[in-house]
């Protein structure tokens, strides 16, 4: 009779111990490293017993409709993404996947919707603004600006409202603000590549917007930005360093004169982390470096290269101050006005 019973007693503990280490939390983890290899279907697999385990997890789910959104498999995304933005905990990437779907059906009154009612339980999310934006955009709908400025106000930590309203005004007649939210833009993303290609676009501004026209006030009668009708007065008594090009090694008199200038005459009343920041770039004797890296590598590699090697202390101190910062503009330093 001993013996009868010891082997089910035996097999019931070790079944147990093995039904244990397959619980949600693991099962997750397995389906997680599935999706870092793009094994999407494998990972759909394991999220499912996962989630008969724990059938309300969020993260979970939004995981699930990924999948089936990174496999395209559009029908199945939609249906889990539905569900996603009804919950009562749905957060902001619950709408930011949502949106994705729509956008990848060629739905976009119905993506609309979902990021207004995104954005009516998340006022403040910088995401949302940005990719809301980008679908008027897409549709040819220029309001699009007042979103990724809305985002810029709200949510001003945020990238990439930085990075699309400084493409945005760069195809207009403004000449402040792809200047001011692509530097911006620059910092925060240093490292992307998008961060690399905004440097371009900033040269060009400099160059073609600018400094194009020896008045830089002309047109201005009308902006009602005080902020930025003093910005462009101030650059505007920089114009006579510009006689000879747009280059890195003028761009840095020219930067340097302008925030002397600020300092002395706007500072007080325009608070701008931007200027600060160049500032502080100033006293600590890393300006010319930080106009080098942000103007020299675009304009002319081969020079940058040359001047990193024969300025070797600034080169390596302004890269390990790089290295150990990380630039975030505050609230209530927005100045566009419409």
């Amino acid at each position: 009779m001993k013996k009868i019973f010891v082997l089910p007693f035996l097999f019931f503990i070790t079944f147990s111990a093995f039904a244990q280490t397959d619980d949600a939390k693991t099962l997750y983890e397995t389906a997680k490293n599935f999706m870092r290899t793009g094994d999407f279907d494998n990972a759909i697999v394991v999220l499912g017993h996962a989630l008969e385990q724990d059938k309300n997890n969020l993260d979970m789910q939004k995981d699930m409709v990924m999948c089936f959104y990174l496999k395209r498999d559009y029908t199945k995304a939609l249906e889990g993404a539905k569900k996603l933005i009804e919950r009562d905990d749905a957060d902001e990437a619950c709408f930011q996947i949502a949106g994705n779907v729509y956008k990848a059906l060629e739905q976009p009154k119905d993506c609309e919707k979902v990021y207004k009612k995104g954005l009516k339980k998340f006022p403040k999310s910088g995401p949302l603004y940005s990719e809301y934006g980008e679908l008027l955009w897409a549709t040819k709908d220029y309001s699009a600006i007042d979103q990724w400025e809305k985002g810029i106000e709200l949510a001003p930590a945020y990238s990439g409202n930085y990075y699309n309203a400084a493409l945005y005004y760069y195809y207009t007649n403004d000449k402040v603000w792809t200047l001011l939210y692509g530097e911006i833009f620059v910092n925060m993303e240093s490292l992307s590549e998008r961060g690399t290609a905004m440097k371009q676009l900033l040269l060009q501004a400099y160059k073609e917007k600018l400094f194009a026209d020896p008045d830089i006030m002309k047109g201005e009668e009308k902006n009602k930005s005080e902020f930025a009708k003093a910005f462009l007065e101030s650059m505007s008594k920089q114009y006579s360093l510009a006689a000879k090009g747009i280059t890195p090694e003028s761009l840095i008199m020219i930067r340097t004169r302008f925030i002397l200038d600020w300092f002395d005459h706007n500072a007080a009343k325009y608070p701008y982390r931007l200027f600060d920041f160049q500032r502080q770039l100033l006293q600590e004797g890393m300006f010319d470096a930080y106009n080098q890296w942000l103007f020299g590598i675009t304009a002319n590699p081969a020079a940058y290269d040359n001047w990193t090697k024969t300025h070797e202390q600034e080169y390596n101190a302004f890269t390990a101050f790089q290295r150990t910062r990380v630039f975030r503009m505050p609230a209530g330093q927005f100045y566009q006005a419409k």
